[in-house]
């Protein structure tokens, strides 16, 4: 008599940054194809998230992480280990006050802010949380056209476009101290999206754009190495 199949586990994303926006989107998508999902969000008021997570009790969960606070990361971590997770994708993207502002004009302490935000502290989260993602899973985090040097042709958004970059530069570094690891590593550049940072004139809304960019993460599964793509895929010139 043959052995029942045994169940496939769950896939499970930890998305780092999930409160609303393209995180939030990101998070409801993966839930809509079957994942269960681990989302952060920062302080204690109720999000998006809270009420996504209120309809689905079994697959979403929710932690707490500033992710401008290594020992919140370290916290994390601890609470988290021995979780097995396919997938570790972190959202976080801020701007300067006044995105017109050249580098010599910006505030010290906004851009401080702005960098440490987007560039340093992801970077501390998938050192710090690498360790639950096995070797067939993926990490990703959120980059921005605007990181891409190459395409730099305008101007503009020079803080914000500045911390993409920068985080661009890490992300390489940490792909190659990391020679040989089969894991997937993509820096995702999502486009102009309507979003709290994106505005209301963004071309794209969340709905048109999140879809595209849970496919093509998805469809990155199982390549090693690191690219630097577009939502559809596409090769972002560094």
């Amino acid at each position: 008599m043959s052995q029942p199949a045994l169940a496939t586990p769950p896939r499970t994303l930890l998305i780092i940054g999930a409160s609303r926006g393209i995180g939030y989107a990101l998070a409801a998508e993966f839930l809509t194809r079957g994942w269960h999902v681990v989302g952060t969000v920062r302080g204690t008021a109720n999000t998006p998230l809270h009420d996504l997570a209120a309809k689905h009790k079994d697959r979403v969960q929710i932690e707490s992480l500033d992710i401008t606070q290594p020992d919140e990361i370290e916290a994390l971590s601890g609470r988290l280990a021995g979780r097995r997770f396919e997938m570790l994708f972190v959202n976080a993207g801020i701007a300067n006050q006044n995105q017109d502002d050249t580098i010599a004009e910006v505030a010290t302490d906004d851009f401080v802010r702005v960098m440490i935000t987007n560039a340093l502290s992801p970077m501390r989260v998938i050192e710090g949380l690498q360790s639950l993602v096995p070797a067939s899973g993926l990490i990703g985090i959120m980059s921005s056209g605007q990181g891409s040097v190459s395409n730099n042709e305008k101007g503009g958004h020079e803080v914000y476009r500045g911390s993409k970059a920068a985080l661009n530069m890490y992300m390489r570094s940490y792909a190659a101290r990391h020679a040989g690891d089969p894991r997937s590593l993509v820096l995702m550049a999502p486009g102009w999206i309507q979003t709290a940072l994106g505005g209301p004139g963004a071309p794209f809304s969340l709905e048109e754009a999140v879809p595209h960019i849970v496919s093509t993460l998805l469809a990155q599964q199982g390549k090693p190495g690191l690219r630097y793509i577009d939502r559809e895929g596409k090769t972002v010139p560094w």
